[in-house]
């Protein structure tokens, strides 16, 4: 790659009560985007601040989730670009590049990273663990004979895509479920997609906020509705020069 085109994308981190760890994240993301954008889930830290002081835009999400985060954030991008970063340290921001490649090169139009061809740091060791695994691999099974494509996982977290293709995905799941929604419309609406491995770390402090037994049935919901029931509009036909978010209004940090 000869030159990184940093101002033609935008990094969205979905944050809450990620203090400790949002700073290293968005200093990491400003070597390799023209902005970072942190969507805050009101965090009860100083998440907000931290990010700022590293660099970052600030706004809120409307408080109903990773989904709702990432709502948010595709309706006020307005790079060509959009790639997306977990605020916990599990994502290395230098694997932004690699993500990147295939949609400059005009291979894809949506690149997710794969804990499955890179490797994982934290799926393995426990009852947890290996349910996540089980659980994750049945959905990219499901989705890979539905669509007749060949994917190692769908729901990672760590994605790029293009800006115009993320608009035109109309999103509409709040939760973390997000992440298999966007794979899913993406190949209903015709897209493109594509993985490249990436790494998975430990989190660097805390826990997670999911809890697995209490979302389970969600993601099956999730899955079912857009594998057989979900109609979705043709791909879009857009000028990427011409691509403008959506005019509507997200509350800012400080409000």
């Amino acid at each position: 790659m000869a030159r990184f085109p940093l101002e033609r994308i935008t990094a969205v981190i979905a944050a809450k009560n990620e203090a400790p760890t949002i700073g290293d994240i968005v200093h990491g993301c400003r070597s390799h985007a023209g902005r970072v954008l942190v969507v805050d889930g009101h965090s009860s830290d100083a998440t907000r601040e931290a990010a700022a002081e590293a660099g970052a835009d600030v706004i809120l999400d409307r408080g109903r989730g990773k989904g709702d985060a990432i709502q948010v954030a595709s309706q006020v991008v307005s790079s060509e670009f959009t790639v997306f970063v977990d605020a916990d340290g599990s994502h290395d921001p230098a694997d932004i590049p690699r993500l990147m490649a295939p949609l400059l090169a005009g291979e894809a139009d949506h690149v997710s990273g794969s804990r499955l061809m890179g490797g994982s740091s934290e799926l393995h060791g426990g009852f947890d663990e290996f349910l996540r695994l089980a659980g994750s691999s049945f959905i990219t099974a499901c989705i890979n004979w539905r669509f007749g494509v060949e994917l190692s996982e769908s729901q990672n977290g760590l994605r790029a895509i293009r800006t115009r293709v993320l608009r035109d995905l109309d999103l509409r799941e709040d939760l973390t479920t997000i992440e298999q929604e966007m794979v899913m419309k993406t190949l209903l609406k015709g897209y493109v997609m594509a993985e490249v491995p990436t790494h998975e770390y430990k989190r660097r402090h805390g826990v997670s906020h999911i809890v697995l037994w209490r979302v389970a049935p969600w993601y099956l919901t999730t899955l079912v509705k857009y594998l057989f029931f979900c109609r979705v509009a043709p791909r879009a036909v857009v000028d990427v020069q011409s691509t403008r978010p959506s005019e509507v209004r997200v509350p800012s940090a400080h409000e």
